[in-house]
């Protein structure tokens, strides 16, 4: 299977111009946020993962070994909530995350539960980044599947 699209292909298009913005705004929270760095990547690898983004997937599992992630948490990212590696605090993100990801599967969207579980670990900043953060990047994946962006080529470091 290949690419059907590069959406980043002429850097004067629209959906160039766009994607950049969408880009821009990633790496803000990503470098200035006072988010964890390593809770930034499990909310963004699992997102990834639930929306079957390969690329994305890549990247943020990548990136996160880089950081220095442990090969065992990187592995239970999709079972966390059966796994002994994460914090509370992570734990709650994850929740928060998968939450915000799965809302058409949800009647009420995000639950309180996850959102108080949430708020008590994060202040108003953070929690502010951690929103758009699931928010960008699930817009994200859905442009990368839709135009079916393949994962397993990236070079670590090259997106944060």
């Amino acid at each position: 299977m290949t690419a059907r699209l590069s959406l980043l292909g002429n850097p004067d298009a629209t959906a160039a111009k766009a994607a950049g913005h969408f880009g821009t705004a990633s790496r803000t929270i990503l470098q200035e946020s006072s988010l964890p760095a390593v809770t930034q990547k499990l909310v963004l690898l699992r997102a990834s993962q639930i929306n079957g983004d390969g690329y994305a997937t890549d990247v943020w599992a990548k990136n996160a070994a880089v950081a220095g992630e442990s090969a065992t948490r990187l592995a239970l990212v999709a079972a966390w909530r059966e796994s002994t590696v994460f914090s509370d605090a992570e734990r709650a993100a994850l929740a928060l995350t998968e939450e915000g990801t799965r809302i058409a599967d949800a009647a009420g969207g995000v639950g309180d539960e996850a959102w108080t579980a949430t708020a008590q670990h994060y202040d108003e900043n953070q929690l502010a980044d951690l929103v758009m953060l699931i928010a960008l990047i699930n817009a994200t994946n859905r442009m990368s599947v839709i135009v079916r962006q393949r994962g397993g080529d990236y070079e670590p470091g090259r997106l944060g």
